[in-house]
């Protein structure tokens, strides 16, 4: 084969390939906006609540309700799939797949926590909140980026959401 009778030949496929990566990229791109139309916003009230319902002191909530403001916005399908070494964060609290829940792609975790990755994005927060838990206890609310970064100084009040008249609202 003439590799210079071949060249603008070679030149376009790598073009080729490159538009077909770019719209790749796209459609992955349009892909997460998706899941984010998708997306189950928690209620403030509603999750200070429920943290204090399964076992977080209330003292800590301000603390809690922090982290999440943070990490998720308050998204329970919340996915951050761009950390440098190839993990994902899922759910509220960004629960990182590298340590703490196995992903479903077979990629190497410790899993800690000992759920799939998937759990973390259920309606149902019980399993998002005890993996919380978990690594506040092993390495403190330090283990999360936001609360480093947002929650050094005032925090959210949680009180309101305690009184009579709110129980019933998110």
């Amino acid at each position: 084969m003439d590799w210079a009778q071949n060249g603008p030949q070679f030149t376009q496929i790598r073009l080729k390939m490159k538009v077909l990566r770019l719209r790749l990229l796209h459609l992955f791109h349009l892909l997460w906006l998706s899941s984010l139309i998708s997306a189950r916003q928690v209620g403030k009230c509603s999750l200070a609540r429920q943290l204090y319902r399964y076992g977080v002191p209330y003292s800590e909530l301000p603390d809690w309700m922090c982290l999440v403001e943070g990490e998720s916005s308050f998204n329970s399908k919340a996915i951050n799939p761009s950390n440098v070494d190839g993990s994902v964060d899922w759910g509220l609290f960004q629960i990182n797949d590298r340590y703490w829940c196995k992903p479903a792609d077979g990629r190497p975790s410790t899993d800690l926590c000992r759920l799939p990755c998937r759990l973390l994005l259920s309606d149902d927060i019980r399993y998002s909140i005890a993996c919380a838990k978990y690594i506040r206890r092993q390495q403190g609310f330090s283990a999360w980026v936001a609360w480093n970064n947002r929650c050094q100084g005032s925090k959210p009040h949680v009180r309101h959401c305690f009184r009579r008249r709110y129980r019933s609202s998110g």
